[in-house]
């Protein structure tokens, strides 16, 4: 479940992710690309793909020498593969759209090597090219583009060091510089290459660009969000700066699932079913974003927050929705949610005093992968029967 943001982490040591805009805004004064690029951003965080395509393709055509638009295209391509991310259909599109905004920045930095503009493009490319990689697993490109990345970030936060849209990329390096390799101990030796990062300072840095940035707010407070729940266990800032999120872009479900995920682990259940609830409707009404990976995880904690209020009849049921799921979504792998949710059938079985049935769920639980402590616990309740606190 932390897949998302350790893979971001891993190559984010330099991405700028949405800065960029913001760069080029400040030498194109011209309201109408403004507002053609500020649609289109907003267009992206409600996941209304088309509407932002032709926003961008609009800044493309009215500035073909220009790698803004093109960036902004491959923008929309990227936030199309985190949705799924498992499927790979964009991913050479998608490449083949940021080696041309590296190439045509390149163009711009042999006449002006001290053009923002381009600093901020390239690093916004290599950043987000880098973070592919890290998600295919391809580890070293994804720690060379981080490698390449950094110089251009931090040249251009040397120009315009006031500028808040920039202290998004410095504030990302800062706090996953420090954090990843704590946390994941392979990657310690490509910090060699890298500067040392600062948590504490990472976080002050993001606050001010989720404040202050033109047009970096919004993926400031959005990466805020998700290190306040899955490294800084600040569940409660995490439900604060989701709220905000959520109110401002309301079809954006990754922002949708933190919200939940950080109720859940303050046992706030009747936020919980409420949160999930609304997530398994949109996924029943097709909303763009909500399929069965968004309605896997609402039944699975759904499950939890019914077994924490004693609904155990309905913890059921959804926890076998849940395994349904999981076996036809995990065909590469089996992913968390399938043992954790036998597990939690087995022990639902114990409280209800059916304790054959618990023995199989547990055996169920042992024959799958270990997810976190699943094997501890169903060797635990196989000797001794779960009883509820």
């Amino acid at each position: 479940m932390k897949r998302t943001i350790r893979t971001y982490g891993l190559i984010i040591l330099a991405a700028l992710v949405l800065a960029a805009p913001g760069a080029r805004a400040q030498w194109i004064d011209d309201a109408d690309y403004e507002a053609h690029a500020q649609r289109g951003i907003a267009a992206v965080y409600n996941l209304e793909f088309e509407t932002a395509e032709t926003e961008f393709r609009v800044l493309s055509a009215r500035y073909p020498g220009h790698p803004s638009g093109k960036f902004f295209l491959a923008m929309v391509d990227w936030s199309r593969i985190v949705l799924d991310i498992d499927n790979e259909s964009l991913d050479d599109g998608f490449v083949d759209k940021l080696d041309e905004v590296i190439d045509m920045c390149d163009e711009m930095l042999e006449k002006d090597e001290n053009d923002v503009a381009a600093l901020f493009f390239k690093g916004g490319a290599l950043g987000f090219r880098g973070r592919l990689y890290g998600h295919r697993g391809s580890w070293m490109k994804a720690a060379n583009d981080g490698r390449q990345a950094l110089p251009i970030v931090q040249r251009a936060y040397k120009i315009a060091p006031d500028n808040y849209d920039i202290l998004l990329g410095i504030g990302i390096y800062n706090y996953y510089a420090a954090v990843i390799p704590e946390q994941y101990p392979v990657v310690k030796p490509l910090m060699v290459f890298f500067p040392t990062g600062d948590r504490q300072r990472g976080i002050r840095q993001l606050i001010e660009a989720g404040r202050h940035a033109r047009y970096a707010a919004t993926e400031a407070n959005y990466f805020l969000l998700q290190l306040y729940y899955a490294y800084e266990k600040q569940y409660d800032k995490g439900i604060e700066v989701g709220r905000a999120l959520l109110e401002r872009y309301p079809k954006n479900v990754m922002m949708h699932r933190y919200l939940g995920r950080c109720y859940v682990n303050l046992s706030h259940w009747a936020e919980t079913k409420k949160v999930y609830q609304d997530i398994l409707d949109r996924c029943a009404k097709n909303f763009v974003g909500y399929g069965d990976t968004s309605r896997r995880e609402a039944r699975y904690y759904l499950g939890v927050a019914e077994m924490n209020l004693g609904q155990f009849d309905a913890a059921l049921a959804h926890f076998y929705a849940c395994d349904a799921l999981c076996r036809r979504l995990d065909v590469k792998k089996e992913s968390g949610f399938m043992p954790l949710a036998n597990l939690k059938i087995g022990m639902i079985y114990d409280v209800q005093l059916k304790r054959g049935e618990a023995l199989s769920q547990y055996q169920k639980v042992l024959a799958m992968r270990n997810y976190e402590s699943t094997h501890d616990l169903a060797e635990r309740y196989s000797a001794s029967p779960y009883v509820k606190q």
